[in-house]
């Protein structure tokens, strides 16, 4: 009997750590309470030819950018917000293209080859209509039964950045090599392409419960710059880590990706021009020399935020247009009226002349 009590304390263990794993990894304390700013919200204009993918926020200049909080993701409370100020986001397209930029003050931390010792961010989307932000996607399948019919309809797509091995200024994301193998990973910058049903059904694109497909791809690339950077002139990776620990300064990080993809698995959010998607956007930050882990980021929102992607305005086209068809009309019209004073002038002035006698030819 003892040994039968000696097994069941044992198995009580085993459950307890196993469910303690899974709560530290990526779920809320307690209820889940949010309480998002109904206001907030982004806008992608439309402005062609802007934006130089390299990590610098100088381009971005004129456009708007919108400030929110961040607040820690599992427990959205305003006493325990990022310390080192908000998060500016901003986004344009270019009717090819949607860009990116998160803008984010912190000192200056960065430990090479250590992602968790670095600044990351992420953006999530709603794929599939019935994705929640909380729990990211919310499906409530396990990881043992979590698939793409079990879970359709919940898919969140994430692009997450971490940039321990990152060279500022240098650009990451999508490339041939493993692009060629049909993922969304990024085995030289770590700036990849996810897709979640929930925080513990998690996969590169491509890569799932059912096996690997080839048709999948990473379509973003980004890049990520600390306002304490002395050079403009490019780093290389053994200029690491390129500035002095705990130097005041911003993060920047920069990101594309083209409004619609290849995507046949619906681990891609597709944008179309003049609708809203869903979004947000996190942010992890080392403090104290602690590296952060998984759960420890802060967001935007406590809910999806809409990102409004605006059609191209015409109105300047047709007034360039309709302003260069007046000034030729006007001209035109100058012209004529200016010929026709002209033509009068000459007709009166030869009315009022003397009529040439007329000499007979025969006194001649």
């Amino acid at each position: 009997m003892s040994l039968l009590r000696l097994f069941f304390f044992f198995l009580a263990i085993l459950l307890l750590s196993t469910r303690v794993r899974l709560v530290t990894s990526h779920e809320e304390s307690g209820e889940w309470h949010c309480e998002p700013d109904s206001e907030s919200r982004v806008a992608a204009e439309f402005k062609p030819g802007l934006i130089t993918l390299d990590g610098h926020a100088d381009d971005w200049g004129d456009v708007y950018g919108f400030d929110f909080p961040l607040l820690p993701a599992l427990d959205p409370d305003q006493e325990n917000a990022y310390k080192g100020g908000k998060m500016t986001v901003k986004a344009l397209h270019d009717g090819k293209d949607i860009y990116f930029l998160l803008q984010v003050d912190g000192n200056y931390v960065y430990s090479k080859g250590n992602n968790n010792g670095c600044p990351s961010v992420a953006l999530m989307f709603q794929a599939g209509e019935s994705a929640s932000y909380n729990k990211m996607g919310g499906c409530k399948e396990s990881p043992q039964t979590c698939n793409a019919t079990s879970c359709r309809g919940y898919e969140v797509d994430i692009m997450h950045f971490s940039i321990g091995n990152a060279v500022p200024g240098r650009l990451y994301g999508g490339n041939l090599i493993d692009n060629g193998e049909g993922n969304g990973g990024d085995r030289f910058g770590h700036l990849v392409d996810t897709y979640a049903w929930n925080p513990h059904c998690r996969n590169l694109d491509g890569i799932g419960p059912s096996g690997n497909d080839s048709t999948a791809q990473n379509d973003w690339k980004g890049a990520w710059w600390h306002s304490s950077f002395t050079t403009h002139t490019g780093f290389v990776a053994e200029d690491s880590p390129y500035a002095s620990s705990g130097q005041k300064g911003t993060y920047y990080y920069e990101f594309s990706r083209p409004l619609r993809t290849m995507d046949r698995l619906q681990q891609d959010v597709q944008f179309t021009i003049g609708q809203s998607s869903k979004f947000s956007a996190a942010f992890w930050y080392p403090t104290d020399g602690n590296p952060w882990h998984g759960s420890a980021h802060y967001s935007i929102s406590c809910d999806w935020v809409p990102l409004d992607v605006s059609p191209g305005s015409s109105s300047p086209v047709k007034g360039a247009s309709g302003s260069a068809w007046g000034a030729a009309s006007g001209f035109a019209l100058l012209l004529s009226v200016v010929s026709f004073c002209i033509s009068v002038f000459v007709g009166y002035r030869v009315s009022i002349n003397k009529a040439i006698p007329f000499t007979p030819i025969d006194h001649l």
